[in-house]
């Protein structure tokens, strides 16, 4: 047995070595899907900086304006693993030549957009056809490379997922300045005009297979639909409807239940489960899983967390905070040369440990942070959490490909995105209920301090009043702008607390899924792919 097994190991190392380069052709099917997952992810994010003016000129108020981002990426989410069943019914190149078409269509349609009501409907067309880019561009990189050339293609995958949340307001806030918020969606024409060209040229034609679309389990895709929309409803609106004290939120809740519900039962009767559930009994593929759920969840929250703190504490605009989150793609940058090889020659487990390692840390890193911090002293931080995620997420991309066989990695990419953007929506809606509630204790006992027994704080009001005194002229008013000088001040303090602990609170996070980080198992150069997770 050993012998055979010596001689399986050996005949697949032969395979790999005699294994073609990838063809100009593969390369441009490999630039597409890379382009498609690119403008997926950017979109999440690029209405963030122009919300305001976007309000403003559809007559949404706050609440409703956030819609406009809830509705992408609730509509995204449920697409994302249905993405592979579609592609098997009309096949790889008709469906991405497809939904790029809609996503060019829905994109115009959001910049022409005069009322919330379409903008909305516009921005969930986008995020549905959106949400089929990104695991078809990780599908195409998996069957069009070669197993030596792999690590270069997952790596600038990765790149593009970790950059296109950074870029996104950072671009938003940029064209909103510059030129109006309605150029956020029409730059996606130009863009996916090029997309269709090289889908045209890169993927050959293949034949539609519609019977599957008749014989597809439905019960799963209703149950899907049903459960993650609702689902990412309840996380993105909870905090603001007070959770269930809310009908709205109760009613979602059930909703979301009974999908997932059905989606339980479509394990057991359909013949060919629309979500794989069943690929998580390998452990190496159910831990990569469970990693990427919480570096999502870090990502997406640090993405909202640095802006927060830029703009409330130290009076940062959205362009201004979008520069400083791009230190962390920087490191990415950087890494892109030696990425690869590292990925051929270094153990996953070690890789991605050091990436939870470096992320925690940055994380750590912020929660010194104080009421006189401004963007330089997020610089180390920014900077050693691009080379965490980075080494975190890399091996993940190709651990999740390496775990699975070629046949089953359409459904292994769909459910290793949704984790990722689902971690997002759940770590999002956490986070934003324990800044609530933290803040709120925070503002409270420092307020019982500062009582009118406090000689500091009476100091401090005097102070005050005679500093406003000097330009108001008039006393009783000078005491009552000390007084609102110093609930400001409360606040802001109050605030930072949060913040540090909020950091705080993920890198304890972070640190947790090192564990499971010792499931991964690193394919051997030239094994066959179906047994490196096995």
């Amino acid at each position: 047995m050993a012998d055979s097994a010596a001689r399986a190991g050996s005949a697949g190392s032969t395979d790999s070595a005699h294994e073609p380069n990838a063809s100009v052709t593969d390369w441009i099917a490999v630039a597409a899907g890379g382009l498609g997952a690119l403008m997926a992810t950017l979109d999440i994010s690029i209405t963030n900086s122009a919300l305001p003016q976007i309000q403003g000129s559809v007559g949404a108020t706050g609440t409703e304006g956030t819609w406009i981002a809830t509705g992408y990426l609730m509509s995204e989410i449920v697409m994302i693993p249905l993405a592979a069943w579609l592609t098997r019914v009309f096949g790889l190149r008709n469906f991405l030549l497809g939904v790029a078409a809609l996503f060019t269509a829905f994109s115009m349609l959001c910049g022409l957009s005069d009322s919330l009501f379409v903008l909305i409907m516009a921005r969930i067309g986008q995020g549905f056809t959106g949400g089929a880019m990104i695991p078809t561009g990780q599908t195409i990189i998996r069957t069009r490379l070669p197993r030596r050339q792999l690590p270069i293609g997952m790596t600038v995958f990765g790149l593009i997922v970790l950059l296109g949340p950074l870029l996104g307001p950072v671009l938003g806030g940029w064209l909103t300045e510059n030129a109006s918020w309605r150029w956020c969606f029409f730059i996606n024409v130009p863009v996916c005009t090029a997309l269709i060209a090289l889908l045209i040229f890169g993927l050959p034609k293949d034949r539609p297979r519609y019977g599957d679309f008749f014989d597809a389990d439905w019960l799963g895709i209703i149950g899907l639909a049903v459960g993650l929309s609702t689902l990412t409803a309840v996380l993105e609106e909870g905090q603001r409807e007070r959770w269930f004290e809310s009908q709205m939120i109760v009613t979602l809740s059930l909703m979301s239940a009974a999908g997932m519900a059905m989606v339980a039962l479509s394990q057991r009767y359909a013949k060919r489960p629309i979500l794989r559930l069943s690929l998580l009994k390998n452990k190496s593929y159910a831990s990569v899983i469970f990693i990427v759920f919480t570096v999502g969840a870090g990502l997406y929250c640090v993405s909202y967390l640095v802006p927060q703190f830029l703009s409330l504490i130290a009076g940062y605009n959205a362009e201004q905070a979008g520069q400083v989150m791009l230190l962390a793609g920087l490191p990415a940058f950087l890494m892109m040369p030696i990425l690869p090889r590292m990925l051929g020659k270094l153990d996953f487990r070690v890789m991605v440990i050091a990436g939870l390692l470096c992320f925690a840390v940055s994380c750590l890193l912020d929660t010194v942070l104080t009421a006189q911090s401004v963007g330089h002293d997020f610089t180390w931080s920014q900077l050693l959490r691009g080379v965490g995620q980075m080494l975190a997420l890399m091996p993940l991309n190709q651990a999740s490909m390496a775990a699975v066989s070629r046949e089953e990695s359409g459904d292994a990419a769909g459910l290793y995105n949704m984790a990722r953007n689902l971690g997002g929506s759940v770590g999002l809606a956490i986070i934003g209920t324990f800044i609530d509630r933290r803040n709120a204790l925070h503002n409270d006992m420092i307020r019982e301090t500062v009582t009118g027994n406090s000689l500091l704080g009476q100091e401090r009001i005097a102070a005050s009043a005679v500093s406003h005194f000097s330009s108001v002229g008039d006393m009783a008013y000078a005491k009552l702008q000390a007084l609102g000088q110093l609930a400001l001040q409360i606040q802001q303090q109050a605030a930072v607390i949060t913040y540090t602990e909020t950091f705080y609170a993920l890198a304890i996070a972070l640190l947790l899924c090192i564990p499971l980080a010792l499931l991964l198992k690193t394919p051997k150069a030239g094994a066959p792919v179906a047994d490196a997770g096995h």
